[in-house]
């Protein structure tokens, strides 16, 4: 899940943003990043739309601020094949909106990529 601590009266409260299902992801291992428009990008290691690789394959998530919570969006879906699998790190967006991120498997030498995700 991505979730939110915010300090209250010498504690923290848990606001959870969004709750992974499986198409959308599994195990989002890496943090997430802010945009300057708000929006929030990630990555999951397993999950998404690929029946390639057990569980998935790992997803680019988006998650966009709304006045009745954060709307999930899958901007990618890993495949294994030449653009890789299980993303464990975060991700980076430039001023752009080009969103980058590695992979620990897939690809064409078998050992992960390094990955930009275009708008």
């Amino acid at each position: 899940m991505v979730f939110e601590l915010s300090p209250a009266a010498g504690d923290w409260t848990t606001t959870v943003l969004h709750g992974f299902a499986g198409k959308d992801g599994t195990a989002p291992y890496g943090g997430v990043v802010f945009d300057s428009a708000g929006n929030l990008y990630g990555t999951t290691a397993y999950g998404g739309k690929s029946t390639k690789c057990q569980g998935g394959c790992g997803t680019v998530f988006s998650l966009t601020p709304s006045s009745s919570g954060w709307t999930e969006t899958v901007l990618y879906s890993f495949t294994s094949a030449g653009d890789g699998s299980a993303p464990m790190s975060g991700a980076t967006v430039d001023s752009a909106g080009h969103i980058f991120t590695t992979t620990t498997q897939g690809g064409g030498g078998h050992q992960g990529t390094a990955f930009e995700v275009i708008p």
